[in-house]
């Protein structure tokens, strides 16, 4: 039987002070059905070898040439998966001192998300107890009403290439916070009719 797969990743930093970036944005990339999930996975396989690349190496929105990024994306976005996501823009938030604030803004996508009974792989690395605890709070929040995540699990994108897709969706999002930037429209225009919702974090 199919199953839903969900894919998260973030683009910007969920943080206030100093340096930091003006929005931050995570995003989720779900398949209904695992088959196309292998399909788009082998897709970007074969894309990558295409452009001369080792096996082994990334796609990342922040360090690829926008050209390969766009062929890529119109190139996945002719299967059918769908895409959701939080974007925050920090200057509208009230408490720049939320704790666990990365961990919410999570919680809300994963709320909001069109998944059911899905398993559900996030980017990212952590200590055994942050881990398990983010993991409690995700379930127990995407999980209140109806049973959204079937398992959950932190991965390394370097060996997921899907995780490598919410990548470039979560940065092709936050590209178009980026008003001032010429390609700041370019990528959503190709993803367009994947995406589900983006919603706008409030606090």
């Amino acid at each position: 039987m199919s199953k839903q797969l969900a894919f998260i990743d973030d683009s910007g930093d969920p943080g206030f002070k100093g340096a930091a970036s003006s929005h931050f944005v995570v995003a989720c990339v779900v398949f209904m059905d695992d088959l196309v999930a292998e399909e788009v996975a082998l897709t970007m396989r074969k894309y990558r070898r295409s452009i001369g690349w080792d096996d082994e190496r990334e796609f990342k929105f922040a360090k690829m040439k926008k050209d390969y990024i766009k062929e890529l994306l119109r190139q996945v976005s002719k299967f059918d998966f769908r895409i959701s996501a939080v974007v925050v823009d920090k200057s509208k938030i009230k408490m720049p001192t939320i704790k666990n604030f990365y961990n919410r803004v999570i919680g809300e996508l994963l709320t909001n998300a069109p998944i059911k009974n899905a398993s559900v792989r996030i980017d990212g690395h952590g200590g055994t107890n942050y881990i398990r605890t983010a993991m409690a709070y995700f379930r127990k929040t995407a999980n209140a009403k109806e049973r959204k995540i079937a398992d959950i699990r932190y991965v390394d994108s370097k060996e997921n290439i899907l995780i490598q897709l919410a990548d470039l969706v979560a940065g092709s999002i936050f590209r178009s916070t980026q008003v001032k930037k010429p390609d700041h429209a370019d990528y959503l225009k190709i993803i367009k009719k994947r995406i589900d919702r983006i919603y706008k974090y409030e606090e």
